[in-house]
């Protein structure tokens, strides 16, 4: 029993449900989410902790210090809850996002925007760097949301490096992994069809990327924070900043013109972009907008409320 809940600890599987949640929504970081709800630095440490040691341990058989070493009791359940997520809510959003697609911004944007506060306010330091930090990572990430996208590519090395680029954008905070996939054209392809019908000819090439992606990178990441802690929260919290203007709720989307004519495949119009715009008239959508909006924001203050709670406990 023991054992059980050593390995599957409730709250980090909530966590990582939380992560994968917001994976599946493009302009929303699951790499947000584990900053807000306090697990960032150790996620980017255990990832990266999968090395030759690791490699080594598990061809010895030392099932205790390979537990150890890559820590996985805490890997376990933020992982589970983060599979668990994606692959269960992959439908629900599909679904959503074709009736209630204003609802679904709307909460993002609030849930976002309070986080760029609780992010922010752990910089031990704003001086003259920091903020130039953080006016580079508004930078670039507004810079991404007037990208437009690619068109869809089922080639598998092109599917491999998708996987290379999508979970780094997942791991940084502010940088949607989901959103990178609608710029590279193949958002829909893997987020929803791939996942709804379980194809693993699109899936496997995916996750072959995003595992060598996730591996490499987080050396990197894990550098950083230890060198310049303030600097890259400070970055960080500008991507999260940035990225706001792609979940503006008020838009409509613009599909994907070849010939004169709205690309379609598997049966769905394909999106270039949105175009953003205000409320013509005030109505009940409007006013329900704004209460999804809030109800972002007051999500971010109950867990930052909780996570203090807890650390004082």
């Amino acid at each position: 029993m023991k054992s059980v809940q050593k390995y599957f600890n409730p709250v980090l599987f909530l966590k990582g449900m939380a992560m994968g949640a917001a994976n599946v929504i493009p302009g929303v970081s699951g790499g947000t989410i584990a900053l807000i709800t306090g697990i960032y630095e150790r996620l980017i440490d255990a990832i990266k902790s999968f090395d030759l040691k690791a490699f080594k341990l598990l061809m010895q058989g030392n099932r205790k210090e390979f537990s150890q070493h890559v820590d996985l009791p805490f890997l376990l359940p933020v992982g589970s809850g983060l599979l668990v997520a994606v692959f269960s809510l992959a439908k629900l959003f599909s679904y959503l996002f074709a009736n209630y697609p204003e609802y679904i911004w709307a909460y993002f944007f609030g849930l976002v925007l309070a986080s760029v506060y609780f992010v922010g306010k752990t910089v031990e330091k704003w001086k003259t760097r920091t903020y130039l930090a953080f006016l580079t990572g508004v930078a670039i990430a507004v810079l991404l949301t007037v990208l437009h996208p690619a068109g869809e590519n089922e080639h598998p090395l092109y599917l491999f490096l998708s996987g290379i680029v999508a979970i780094v954008s997942m791991i940084l905070p502010g940088l949607s992994g989901s959103f990178v996939l609608i710029l590279l054209g193949n958002y829909r392809l893997v987020a929803i069809d791939a996942i709804n019908h379980f194809n693993l000819k699109i899936l496997i090439p995916f996750a072959l990327g995003a595992a060598v992606g996730l591996v490499a990178f987080s050396h990197f990441l894990s550098w950083l924070f230890k060198k310049y802690k303030d600097l890259t929260i400070a970055l960080l919290t500008g991507f999260i900043l940035g990225s706001l203007s792609i979940l503006w709720p008020w838009k409509k989307p613009v599909y994907l013109m070849q010939d004169g004519q709205v690309v379609v495949k598997h049966g769905r119009k394909l999106v270039a972009y949105y175009e953003q715009s205000f409320p013509q008239q005030f109505d009940t959508t409007s006013v329900l907008v704004i209460f999804f909006m809030l109800a972002g924001l007051i999500s971010i203050f109950w867990i930052e409320k909780t996570s203090m709670q807890k650390e004082k406990k």
